[in-house]
Formats: structure tokens, C-alpha cells, sequence
């Protein structure tokens, strides 16, 4: 079982991402997460400039109920904006200590998130069930899910479909779990 580590490199247990389907009840749904926890801003629906003031707005919520904000992105654009860190494919510049999250579908990304992790980093393992995010795309299913996170060097963190329900299907091999309609339901 994978356990987090106390202190600052401790990484949250639930993560909300922000997507343009749910952008209209964000702020009611991070003040409904447990404190600590994380968002991922993704925002690609949105211009630059309402995207950067977007992001503002947000960090400050999640930031005031002790929790982080990870901007999809690389490192420089996450330390240009003041996020906690950053997320998307590996590669993306030195993390230097942001917190990164690496998405990972398969085992050749697994091994791309190991050869470019860092000190706060995660494997963002998804799908784990059919999402609307990806609809009629291939689920991995609990069984795969459960093969790669046990290959990860790295914490992992499910997503794709997940629910508070379905995150206790999976919880002796993550640290935690990620939603986009899950949490802002």
C-alpha cells in the first residue's frame, strides 16, 4: 500500500480538474472538497487573458481551504502564473520543487512519467472507467488500472470516470483520485 509522506511533499488525496463543462459550479464544488485537497486547472476553453484571470480566481479559493492549484501546462508557465506545480505529459522543463502530474494511459507512458519524475510527482493513471470527457473511448478497467499502478515507481492517482464510490475499489493502491463530474456533481 502506498502511503503519503508527511510534510510539504505530501501530495492531496482527491483532486478536482476543471474542464469548461463544469467551469459554472467550480466554486461551489472546492468548497465542498475536504481541506487540502487539489485542483488541477486545465481551462482550455477559455482566451488567454480570461483563462490567466480564471486561474486567479480559483487559486485564491482552494488556496484558502489549505489546499494546492496545479496549472495544465510546463514549469515555466506554473512558476510565471504562481501555481503549486503542474500537469500534462511528461516532458514540460524541471519541476524544481512544483508539484508535477504526469498523465499516464499506458505502460510506454508509464515509463516516460519515471524517466521524467521529480521529488512531488505523481502518475495520473486514467482511464480507470468510461468517461464523458472521452466518450466510447476504452476504459482500462479496475484489473489493468490496478497492473499499472503497481508497476508505478511514482504515487498514483486514479481518474477517468472516478466517484467517491469507485475511489474505495482502488484505494490500497493510490494515494488518491481525481474527478471532473465526480466532484462537481
Amino acid at each position: 500500500m502506498r502511503r503519503r509522506q508527511p510534510g510539504k511533499s505530501a501530495l492531496p488525496r482527491i483532486w478536482l480538474i476543471s474542464d469548461a463543462r463544469n467551469d459554472a459550479v467550480l466554486e461551489r464544488s472546492i468548497k465542498r472538497l475536504p481541506r487540502g485537497s487539489g485542483l488541477v486547472f486545465r481551462h482550455y476553453h477559455l482566451p488567454p487573458e480570461a483563462r490567466r484571470a480564471r486561474f486567479d480566481r480559483l487559486a485564491k479559493l482552494i488556496r484558502r481551504r489549505g489546499g494546492v492549484i496545479v496549472l495544465a501546462g510546463d514549469a515555466r508557465m506554473a512558476r510565471r502564473w504562481r501555481a503549486d506545480g503542474y500537469y500534462g505529459t511528461p516532458g514540460g522543463g524541471a519541476a524544481n520543487g512544483l508539484i508535477r502530474l504526469l498523465t499516464v494511459h499506458d505502460m510506454r507512458e508509464l515509463a516516460h512519467a519515471h524517466a521524467s519524475a521529480a521529488d512531488r510527482a505523481a502518475a495520473l493513471i486514467s482511464p480507470v472507467f468510461a468517461t464523458r470527457t472521452h466518450p466510447g473511448g476504452m476504459a482500462l478497467g479496475v484489473a489493468r488500472f490496478a497492473s499499472l499502478a503497481r508497476l508505478s515507481q511514482l504515487p498514483v492517482v486514479a481518474l477517468g470516470g472516478m466517484t467517491r464510490r469507485r475511489s474505495l475499489q482502488i484505494a490500497a493502491i493510490t494515494i488518491g483520485w481525481a474527478a471532473i463530474d465526480g466532484l462537481s456533481a
